[in-house]
């Protein structure tokens, strides 16, 4: 009986670390924000460790590294996103629940998901709701996915980083956890099956070899036919994350075409089009935007995935505030109808 428990408990304990690394993030940078003379050694702490590019610490130098180094975010984003999808997809493959939803019962009031899968203990009472949470885990692993994708391309090929950019070393273990952290939020419901899973067939491989593991056809029309299964929800959220993508592109063009033309190279200029015509950090704005969107995806029922918004909201906003300040002092003749992030709130 207790071995049942374990899967159980590892999820508990997941996400309860999940959700301590969150808020601990966030109070730092909430606490920062408040307008008070009180807190301003927190605030010029904050501005430290999380300054970057034109907002970065000139006394902190010794401790940065290159702008260029965002790349790294979604390397490891995509790496481990994918694996992340590669696992639930296998996993999903050992539930026929999932991808036929042929659910019988099991003559006690419940249902069961066929004897493929009478491996794999689950903490639910109920196969489907199981399965359909294994299935959303995928969906919200797949908009990350995206996401991260769009972000090593436009680091690649559409920003050019001044050689003087860096951002405090902070900053980049910050980044590194946060693309670690994001997207095992997303499945943290059914992380610790998944990782057992891994586990098994990883063991399973080693002791009798890939010619004993079970061969895997993965047809794809099995899971896309699942598409319209999902709730109206899902689809809501999937299109304001797509809005949001299409306007931080937009946005990053705009920045990047700055940055190519010889004479902005190693100086700034105050950007125009899109959402820079009403806020001055549109990108930042976009990202939040994205959030929204796999917050709404994930059905706003998940209290890990609420911290993981509010961690982006509260350190972009951040961060949008000290560009904001940085524009008004670097140029006379920055547009004053532009807010920092939110427009006409903030």
């Amino acid at each position: 009986m207790w071995i049942e428990m374990i899967p159980g408990l590892l999820e508990r304990e997941l996400v309860v670390l999940l959700r301590v690394a969150w808020i601990g993030g966030i109070l730092p940078l909430l606490i920062a924000s408040i307008p008070s003379s009180r807190v301003l050694p927190v605030h010029r702490a904050m501005l430290g460790f999380c300054g970057r590019g034109k907002t970065a610490d000139p006394s902190s130098l010794s401790l940065t590294v290159p702008q260029k180094f965002f790349a790294h975010f979604y390397v490891l984003a995509v790496v481990w996103t994918s694996l992340l999808i590669l696992t639930t997809w296998s996993y999903a493959d050992e539930m026929p629940a999932l991808v036929s939803g042929s659910f019988y019962s099991d003559g006690t009031g419940g249902s069961t998901i066929g004897s493929r899968s009478n491996s794999i203990q689950e903490p639910y009472s109920n196969s489907m709701d199981y399965s359909y949470v294994v299935f959303r885990s995928m969906f919200l692993l797949l908009l990350m996915e995206v996401q991260a994708l769009r972000r090593l391309y436009e680091s690649v090929h559409v920003f050019r980083y001044n050689n003087s950019a860096r951002m405090h070393i902070f900053a980049y273990f910050t980044g590194l956890f946060f693309y670690t952290a994001g997207p095992l939020s997303l499945c943290c419901k059914p992380a610790p099956q998944l990782f057992s899973f891994a586990a098994n067939q990883a063991a399973k491989f080693l002791d009798e070899g890939k010619n004993q593991l079970r061969s895997r056809e993965f047809g794809l029309w099995d899971y896309l036919h699942l598409l319209p299964e999902l709730g109206w929800i899902q689809w809501i959220g999937a299109a304001i994350f797509f809005w949001g993508s299409f306007h931080q592109w937009r946005c990053h063009a705009i920045l990047g075409k700055l940055r190519q033309e010889k004479e902005h190279t190693d100086n700034y200029a105050i950007p125009y089009g899109d959402w820079f015509d009403m806020v001055s950090s549109p990108h930042y704005l976009a990202e939040i935007v994205i959030y929204v969107g796999i917050l709404v995806a994930s059905g706003g029922t998940d209290l890990t995935v609420w911290l993981l918004f509010v961690f982006v909201l509260a350190n972009l906003s951040f961060a949008a505030a000290e560009t904001h300040r940085w524009y008004r002092r670097k140029f006379d003749d920055y547009p004053r109808n532009r807010y920092a992030i939110i427009p006409y709130v903030y």
